[in-house]
């Protein structure tokens, strides 16, 4: 079902005037206690209650729920939906599964899952624990059914925290996989969504094969749906297991690999890569911005508020850690 894009594009060019844009740099610029201050009297997080920058969490939930009902209501098509909201299915079907293998209370699964996605966290935990998982879409149900499979072969050895430490990291394997297939499949008439999972894939791939320990581990890992080939990512290995740094030359991916090696090579954590991965969907549509079409206002919209959200929980972090306002604002994602 489609909406009407124009009046949607409407209603975001009134929203967008409470977007707080450069506010956040300032934000970086004070206390803990001054920002939390200046968010709550412009109205962020609206019906939140909380009363000191301790509690900013709370402000930070309202208006991510505020978002997710935006999304639900003004989503132009079911592409948009999915890609927005899919990605917390298989994350919450994976922590119901791992919560499943690990014995976990009630107390301890609660943290683990993510707001509701297509379907709601219940609908997923009453598949995993009833083995039915006809109402579920075709990726996810297959992805649980693999990770039940993996949770028997391992069974035997549950008492063992090497071996559940090995079954939940093969699980979110599993799980990951199965995402990038699912959203490969949901937008491929989408042109902009789906250049966007292929870039994504692209740059995971890139991330897991710099981390892995051998090319094999490296392979098991990889996601479907980039436009780097299966030989390309296999180049990514020399015959030692070296990083070959010439591999991805004249590729599309070229220089996000050129800045995950520079990091990689100077012993420190690729923070930047992952922020460019984080901030992908924003700063494709930001080069845009004035020639954006069809249902690409409501997707700029929604990136935007979600970067704003991930950089106030980082500035709140950091504030509360006491950082320096340069090194709070080099860890922002692009907005």
């Amino acid at each position: 079902m489609s909406k009407d894009v124009l009046y949607t594009n409407g209603i975001i060019a009134v929203r967008e005037q409470s977007l707080l844009k450069d506010k956040i740099l300032k934000l970086c610029e004070g206390s803990a206690e001054e920002a939390f201050r200046i968010l709550s009297d412009s109205g962020f997080g609206k019906g939140a209650e909380a009363v000191s920058a301790h509690e900013y969490e709370r402000l930070l939930s309202a208006d991510e729920a505020d978002l997710d009902e935006f999304i639900r209501e003004y989503a132009p098509t079911n592409v948009e939906r999915e890609y927005l909201l899919s990605p917390r299915d298989f994350h919450n079907a994976k922590a119901a599964v791992k919560s499943e293998y690990l014995k976990l209370s009630a107390e301890e699964t609660a943290p683990l899952f993510a707001p509701d996605g297509i379907y709601t966290a219940e609908q997923i935990v009453s598949a995993v624990k009833n083995g039915d998982t006809s109402a579920l879409n075709g990726e996810l149900a297959e992805a649980i059914k693999n990770a039940e499979e993996l949770f028997s072969e391992n069974k035997e050895n549950s008492e063992n925290e090497t071996e559940k430490e090995v079954a939940g990291a093969e699980i979110g394997i599993i799980f990951d996989k199965a995402l990038y297939s699912h959203l490969f499949k949901a937008c491929r008439r989408n042109l902009f969504l789906k250049k966007c999972i292929a870039q994504k894939a692209d740059m995971l791939n890139i991330l897991t094969a710099l981390r892995a320990q051998t090319p094999e581990y490296a392979e098991v890992n990889y996601v479907c749906g980039g436009n780097l080939k299966e030989k390309q990512l296999n180049s990514l290995f020399g015959e030692n297991g070296a990083i070959n740094e010439n591999a991805l030359d004249g590729t599309s991916a070229e220089e996000f690999f050129r800045t995950c090696l520079k990091q990689k090579n100077a012993g420190l954590p690729m923070t930047e890569a992952e922020r460019g991965l984080d901030s992908l969907e924003t700063r494709l549509l930001a080069e845009h911005r004035y020639e954006l079409k069809k249902t690409q206002p409501f997707l700029y919209y929604v990136f935007r508020r979600r970067a704003e959200n991930a950089n106030l929980r980082i500035v709140f972090v950091c504030l509360l850690a006491g950082m320096e306002e340069r090194q709070i604002k080099s860890r922002l994602r692009e907005f």
